[in-house]
C-alpha cells in the first residue's frame, strides 16, 4: 500500500481501511497461532500498512482541526 494512494482518500476511507487491514492482521496473527499461516511476511506486511495509515489519518486530522 503505498502512502501517495492513502493521501488521496477521505478521513472516512481511510478509518474503513483500517479496521480491514485490521482484521486482515487478526486474521493473519489466528492462522499463526494454529500454524496455518505459509507466509508469514504478511504479518510484518500488515502491521506496516496500518502504521502507515494511521499515520496519514492522524496527520489529515491535525490538519482538519487547525
Amino acid at each position: 500500500m503505498e502512502t501517495s494512494e492513502l493521501k488521496e482518500q477521505s478521513v472516512e476511507e481511510l478509518q474503513a481501511t483500517l479496521l480491514n487491514l485490521t482484521k486482515e492482521r487478526f486474521s493473519l496473527r489466528m492462522q499463526r497461532s494454529t500454524g496455518q499461516l505459509t507466509q508469514p511476511h504478511l504479518l510484518r506486511q500488515a502491521k506496516r500498512d496500518i502504521a502507515r495509515v494511521k499515520t496519514v489519518l492522524i496527520a489529515k486530522l491535525k490538519a482538519g482541526a487547525q
